[in-house]
């Protein structure tokens, strides 16, 4: 069994739109923009045998606002692009009550049967209280991006970090000490 840091996409490897104090992801390729350290932190999370899985909501294709191929051709973009194994997506909304749409945890479940993932000693790194609340679900250590958007009064993050270079770099302290044990 292995360790993974689940990523959510949108607000921790690439830039958000925020409209009315909500965040909107990409509408396609030509808005998808990688944030600043994402590429260098990632790196360094690989360089110490961490599985990295992206774990994304995107309910905009449910509502109608955005289509499954826009969705899957910026993931594709960045798996190409990025040392992520995978990106598991959730396209549903609210209303629907899957299990895979956060703070629901079908999504990482799901990733830990197909990649043989250890969730008690994995993390989970997002910028909303759904991300917090389903890592913790399944045991996770948890990082919370702090934006002014996410709710952090709906959740209890382990860490709250400014970015997600600062939360790779507590992760690989905690690894390194796991290591010392």
């Amino acid at each position: 069994m292995t360790s993974a840091v689940f990523l959510d996409r949108d607000g921790v490897i690439n830039r958000v739109f925020e409209r009315d104090g909500v965040s909107h992801p990409p509408a396609g390729l030509a808005d998808l923009e990688v944030l600043p350290g994402v590429r260098e932190a990632l790196a360094l999370l690989d360089s110490h045998g961490l599985l990295l899985i992206g774990i994304t909501n995107q309910p905009d294709v449910a509502r109608g606002a955005q289509t499954r191929a826009a969705v899957d051709e910026i993931n594709a973009h960045l798996m190409r692009h990025l040392p992520l194994r995978a990106i598991l997506t959730c396209y549903h909304d609210t209303a629907d009550g899957c299990s895979c749409r956060k703070p629901q945890p079908g999504l990482l479940v799901r990733a830990a049967a197909d990649y043989g993932i250890d969730l008690d000693r994995s993390f989970m790194v997002g910028d909303r209280w759904s991300d917090v609340v389903a890592g913790q679900a399944v045991g996770c250590l948890t990082f919370l991006i702090d934006a002014p958007y996410n709710r952090r009064e709906l959740c209890a993050p382990d860490y709250v970090v400014e970015d997600l270079p600062r939360a790779a770099r507590r992760i690989v302290e905690r690894v390194r000490g796991a290591g010392k044990e």
